[in-house]
């Protein structure tokens, strides 16, 4: 039944926009995000509608009602095909769950382009265009393990991840930063069976400011003497440090590292809230999928990787020897949010 109203209110928002009709002779395309409101995804957006109109194209966006809404991205997915789409560009909410309807599109011949987290299996999408999420995460890591410098033999270590369903994002930043940092990740392809000492705890934050602050004071009660946390992205970092502030310690006694380069975040890293983010490109990856789609051509992927690595670039105020990092300055001519 949610499937079925989640398609009638699609439908009906299209034939308002008018962009759904199959008698319009412009190639009809997708984009689908996890939700409408973060601002990485609202940057996507915009690239995706300045890359149609230039290109001629009829967008659908569409959305989950929540970070891990598959059923809201299957229905999105059916509906393209419905609309007799050439293809759609995404960035999935549970990277396993969604490849049924994944290969669905692909079989009815359209054109899947999986945006920023990729698909497990990752070549059940037609092209990755993404963010090296592991990178990303070694930067924060190696940063941080460098600010320390001694005192990272000691660290404790609290982990605000995305889910409890690991999608490929979630586990390749945390992996990347534990690998960064110096920790033994066992398995690299998912997080919570390392036995390193100076990890406290993994706790939830999907991702969301205030569900990261819940989850920075659950892990306070876990460990009191933490002094650094990794976090999957800067709402969460934001909420992090007002559970930190509320117990007194934003005294420069914790170290938070985040992964995104929005607006806020990189403020945030001016302002002294993060100690250093891993800045990505929402913009370019949603406009690059776009004109994949409408040209049917794919740019040249490194097949090391399997992936169309759209970059990442360290931002602190606080440089490391070895660490290559771009200043606070640069990071906001560059943010988006």
């Amino acid at each position: 039944m949610r499937n079925f109203k989640f398609l009638k209110a699609a439908v009906a928002g299209l034939a308002l926009c008018g962009v759904a009709s199959a008698a319009l002779a412009a190639d009809t395309v997708g984009l689908i995000t996890k939700t409408e409101t973060n601002p990485f995804f609202v940057k996507m957006r915009e690239g995706a509608e300045a890359t149609a109109k230039e290109l001629g194209l009829n967008l659908i966006t569409a959305a989950g009602k929540f970070d891990g809404d598959n059923d809201g991205q299957v229905a999105a997915i059916e509906n393209l095909i419905s609309a007799g789409a050439k293809g759609f560009a995404i960035v999935p909410s549970d990277s396993k769950a969604i490849v049924p309807t994944i290969q669905k599109a692909r079989d009815a011949g359209l054109m899947v382009i999986v945006l920023d987290t990729p698909l497990d299996p990752m070549d059940a999408a037609t092209a990755t265009f993404a963010t090296d999420n592991r990178k990303a995460g070694q930067l924060i890591g190696e940063w941080a393990k460098g600010t320390l410098g001694d005192k990272a033999a000691d660290a404790s270590i609290v982990f605000l991840d995305l889910a409890t369903n690991q999608p490929t994002v979630d586990f390749l930043r945390d992996q990347g930063f534990m690998q960064g940092f110096g920790i033994d990740v066992k398995d690299p392809n998912k997080w919570g069976d390392e036995d390193d000492k100076r990890i406290c705890t993994h706790e939830i934050s999907q991702g969301d400011q205030e569900k990261g602050r819940t989850a920075m004071e659950n892990a306070l009660q876990k460990c009191p003497d933490v002094n650094v946390v990794y976090t999957i992205n800067e709402p969460a970092a934001a909420g992090a440090w007002e559970a930190l502030k509320a117990v007194g310690k934003d005294d420069g006694s914790v170290m938070i590292v985040s992964i995104d380069g929005g607006c806020p975040g990189v403020k945030n890293v001016e302002a002294g809230v993060i100690g250093a983010t891993s800045q990505q490109y929402p913009l370019k990856m949603a406009s690059m999928a776009l004109e994949a789609i409408a040209s049917g051509k794919l740019p040249e992927i490194d097949p090391a990787i399997g992936f169309f690595d759209t970059g990442a670039q360290l931002i602190t105020a606080k440089p490391v020897d070895g660490v290559p990092s771009i200043t606070v300055e640069e990071g906001l001519k560059l943010c988006w949010g």
